[in-house]
């Protein structure tokens, strides 16, 4: 029964800083373009096929 009086409050504890990261990552933008690091990779550039074959 002792043990709940630690465990509690280290609980709410974590769940605030979780919430309060997600919380920052929202307001700092980290979800506004989730569709264009998904399309980055699917675009060929030219530079990285030139140098592709001069490092060989």
């Amino acid at each position: 029964m002792t043990t709940l009086v630690y465990l509690i409050p280290v609980a709410l504890f974590l769940g605030a800083l979780g919430l309060s990261g997600f919380i920052w990552a929202l307001r700092s933008g980290q979800y506004e373009d989730l569709d264009g690091a998904a399309e980055r990779i699917l675009i060929d550039s030219d530079e990285g096929a030139e140098n592709a074959t001069r490092s060989k």
